[in-house]
């Protein structure tokens, strides 16, 4: 679907990366959520039992036969929309609430982010409540962090699995993630699909656990990085990061990113210390009682 405003809506994930792909990749890192849910939607499509259907919806704005933004909406998230400018966000919201698109809340840009929530409360009777922010940042260059504390990295398995799920809860809970992770939801979470080290002491016992996205145009996406209460401010999360970053570079990753909570002035001052630059922040709005169609 098109219209005169250069948005172009398709429930289609092949469609969607066979025209916006492109843009997508070429700064990975910055665009990282919309690229890694729609290969990861595509390789579940290809891969799942009977062609599985994920339920999402995309966009791309093309103006002048060039695509400058997309979205991406999986289930009942929020719609993860790239740097675009407020009038384009706006654009896009009055376009979505015309075709009748169901959004519980907006990821992007403050000043885009701002405009569709905005919009989105004029033409749907919605209200926007802010949920906060977060600081998205590019490994820029590995600063190994000395000293070490002692110990090693260790890829999490199959045994892991119930460590795993009681770490990813409380995680989820620290930092308000609505997500309920039990062992009963894990492969519904997005959780699930990633790939996870344990920095562990000299004596086998994980210390801290760090999460990672699989490769896609030579990116991942380091999350969740976690640490239990009572072993904090001994050098695990930091330890366990690099060892993340470290892996994948030898893996030929180009693009390692993370998000930070920028009111986090520990996780923030951490992630510098091991050569993440920030690239952008992102808001995020929920949206409640609206008229638009479901």
């Amino acid at each position: 679907m098109r219209s005169p405003d250069g948005w172009h809506l398709t429930d289609d994930v092949d469609v969607f990366l066979g025209r916006a792909g492109d843009f997508l990749r070429s700064r990975a890192a910055l665009h990282t959520m919309q690229v890694t849910a729609a290969e990861g939607i595509r390789t579940a499509i290809r891969t799942g039992p009977g062609r599985m259907r994920v339920r999402a919806g995309f966009g791309w704005l093309a103006e002048g036969g060039e695509v400058g933004g997309a979205f991406v909406r999986v289930g009942e998230g929020l719609l993860g929309l790239t740097p675009v400018s407020p009038g384009q966000a706006e654009a896009l919201a009055v376009r979505l609430a015309g075709a009748g698109y169901r959004v519980p809340g907006v990821s992007a840009g403050e000043g885009a982010a701002a405009a569709f929530a905005t919009a989105w409360e004029r033409r749907t009777g919605a209200t926007a409540a802010f949920r906060g922010r977060l600081r998205l940042y590019r490994l820029a260059g590995l600063v190994e962090p000395r000293p070490a504390p002692p110990g090693r990295a260790r890829r999490a398995d199959s045994a892991d699995r119930d460590r795993l799920v009681a770490w990813c809860a409380d995680f989820a809970a620290a930092v308000g993630d609505p997500t309920v992770v039990t062992s009963a939801t894990w492969a519904g979470t997005r959780f699930a699909a990633k790939r996870f080290t344990f920095w562990q002491t000299p004596d086998g016992s994980p210390a801290a656990l760090a999460g990672a996205t699989a490769p896609v145009a030579a990116h991942v996406r380091i999350d969740p990085v976690y640490t239990p209460p009572h072993l904090r401010g001994q050098g695990y999360a930091a330890a366990v990061t690099a060892a993340v970053a470290r892996s994948a570079l030898a893996a030929g990753v180009t693009d390692v990113a993370l998000f930070a909570d920028p009111a986090n002035a520990t996780s923030n001052a951490l992630y510098r210390r091991l050569g993440f630059v920030p690239l952008t922040d992102v808001a995020h709005y929920a949206f409640t009682d609206g008229r638009a169609p479901t």
